[in-house]
């Protein structure tokens, strides 16, 4: 059995629409509250089943905005009332990481060490995440702000690096390196390039820190922004909390962490890296989907496709690697068209092909613009 580790709380930010994966996913049902992979738990209850155990009871918060927060408390009874932060409004990452930082420093005082894990990511290898994030609190307890590097597959383009340098030297961290900078999405050729130095992994967006280091960062480089997080932490536990969220909220610098912290604090020499030698994906888009879902069982010599629902209702000819999202309303054929991406939804239908899959996001617009904010 697992034993959790001592002062660790797990922040899951659980927000965005997930428009790449789009009609599935939209903004009033957004991924991380869907089962994508068929598994009966969703994204979110997946990542907080990997999470409790680290952490204990009462170990993990959850960060949501107030539209989404009725049914992230539904899927999780696990979680107390007030282990669920509801954001007025979205102010991206910076923002809500800042807030369950601060609230965590006011609730359990300067030895708490914060793992932020989003709600939308799928992992396979509990034992290799289990040592990273043992790794990762150790680092972080010396005071770094700690980044999770994922092995990479692959010279993707979808994803930012994170590039190690010197070994850390910290105790109970023996893997940790100090981070040497980190990259945006690259093109192909430099993504391949970085991969050949061995130095570069994934950057997946999995930060550990202490909540004060992390908060003194943050007055360093932003400090409206920290002031208006520790005023609304304050508040957060009694009954001001809805006025000063009304008050302040509105007016917080909207960030991510990465621009906020980790690159400005990692060029000063304050972050390390922690491999995760684990599987990991973000679910980024149809293509990511159709990798994660197993063949279907008594089908022959596996051709790439995969369903997501009823495979009873869905009939491929010459049609080697599509994926379909539907099945269980109404019959849907695929007529030989490779790679073909079908998703079926009451009030929506997408065709597209996993070649076109990062671009499904315009699709949302498209509709956006014309007004059918019904669709989105």
């Amino acid at each position: 059995m697992t034993s959790p580790v001592a002062h660790f709380h797990a922040v899951v930010p659980a927000g965005g629409a997930g428009t790449r994966l789009w009609p599935l996913s939209r903004a009033g049902a957004p991924k991380f509250l869907l089962d994508l992979t068929g598994t009966g738990r969703t994204l979110l209850q997946g990542t907080v089943d990997r999470l409790l155990p680290l952490t204990g009871p009462g170990g993990v918060l959850v960060v949501t905005g107030e539209r989404h927060a009725a049914a992230v408390a539904a899927q999780l009874p696990e979680l107390g009332a007030s282990d669920v932060l509801a954001e007025p409004s979205p102010r991206d990452s910076m923002a809500a990481i800042g807030l369950a930082a601060a609230v965590l420093l006011e609730r359990h005082g300067e030895d708490v060490v914060l793992g932020s894990f989003a709600a939308d990511h799928i992992i396979d290898g509990a034992e290799a995440f289990e040592q990273t994030v043992r790794e990762g609190v150790a680092a972080a307890q010396a005071g770094y702000v700690v980044t999770v590097g994922i092995a990479a597959t692959g010279p993707s383009t979808a994803f930012g690096y994170v590039r190690s340098g010197e070994e850390l030297g910290v105790e109970g961290a023996p893997s940790a390196r100090h981070a040497a900078g980190f990259t945006e999405k690259p093109d192909a050729e430099t993504a391949a390039a970085y991969l050949a130095t061995g130095e570069c992994r994934w950057n997946a967006g999995m930060f550990l820190v202490r909540a004060r280091v992390l908060l003194d960062h943050l007055a360093a480089q932003l400090p409206p922004l920290h002031d208006g997080l520790r005023e609304i932490a304050r508040a957060w536990d009694g009954p001001e909390r809805a006025e000063v969220l009304a008050r302040v909220w509105p007016g917080l610098t909207k960030i991510a962490i990465d621009h906020a912290i980790a690159e400005p604090v990692a060029a000063a020499g304050g972050v390390a890296v922690v491999p995760g030698d684990f599987t990991w994906d973000d679910v980024g888009d149809f293509a990511s989907l159709g990798s994660l879902l197993a063949a279907q069982p008594g089908t022959g010599e596996d051709d790439g496709s995969r369903t997501l629902g009823d495979d009873a209702g869905v009939l491929r000819l010459d049609a080697p690697g599509a994926l379909v999202v539907g099945g269980a309303t109404r019959a849907v054929t695929v007529l030989g068209i490779r790679d073909a991406v079908v998703v079926d939804t009451p009030d929506a239908l997408l065709v597209t092909t996993r070649a076109h899959a990062q671009s499904v996001k315009s699709a949302v617009d498209g509709w956006r613009a014309r007004g059918r904010e019904d669709l989105v």
